[in-house]
């Protein structure tokens, strides 16, 4: 029974402080008093140490092959091309989308381009994927099986975002989170390939090619 409680903890403990670090960053009562990326960035480094230390499997079994590096590349090319067709598409139904996509862009103000692009690249999108992937949806799966710990994943991943007040970021954490999650349901030894589509996706929808 204590070992099932230091599972438990080891476990939903990392989520709960996910939660609350996504709060600080999101919710309009404390998002303005910080600057968003290096607060994603520190969460970031958090979440990653809180993983390794519960979980040190997620890290050591990561081999990052040509194979898995040129996969991850694609993946994110072919989800950069989904939310292009999705930005366009979302502007024609609903009034609501420009006005909350350029909400979302308007985070990165005030800090230079190039360390945004660095951060995400090296640090903010291998972490996020390593934490959701790589450790929740990993220990979900030992517990629950895998059908049961991809849709809790997504469920998590997507109302984590929700203190935004914002219906495409919702909707934009969503699919990559049914994309990323579905490929891990389907190869967990792709996490490198999804580690590295993370990364690159987040600096091409963020930076080089914003929607």
């Amino acid at each position: 029974m204590k070992s099932d409680k230091i599972i438990a903890v080891r476990l939903w403990g990392p989520i709960v402080v996910a939660a609350v670090l996504w709060f600080v960053m999101f919710s309009p009562w404390t998002a303005p008093r910080v600057n968003f990326w290096y607060t994603m960035t520190v969460s970031a480094v958090v979440l990653t140490t809180l993983a390794t230390l519960s979980c040190r499997a997620c890290v050591t079994t990561l081999r990052f092959t040509p194979g898995q590096m040129v996969a991850g590349v694609a993946i994110a090319a072919v989800l950069w091309a989904v939310f292009w067709v999705g930005d366009k598409v979302s502007q024609l139904m609903f009034s609501f989308a420009r006005p909350e996509v350029d909400m979302i862009y308007g985070m990165k103000t005030g800090t230079d381009p190039v360390v945004v692009g660095l951060l995400l690249l090296l640090i903010i999108g291998p972490a996020e994927e390593l934490f959701w992937r790589g450790f929740v949806q990993c220990s979900l799966s030992a517990r629950w099986g895998a059908d049961a710990a991809f849709a809790v994943t997504l469920v998590l991943y997507t109302v984590i975002h929700v203190w935004a007040f914002n219906v495409m970021l919702l909707l934009a954490a969503l699919v990559v989170g049914g994309c990323w999650g579905l490929l891990y349901r389907l190869r967990p030894q792709a996490l490198p390939a999804l580690i590295v589509s993370h990364a690159v996706w987040d600096v091409c929808a963020f930076v080089l090619f914003p929607f």
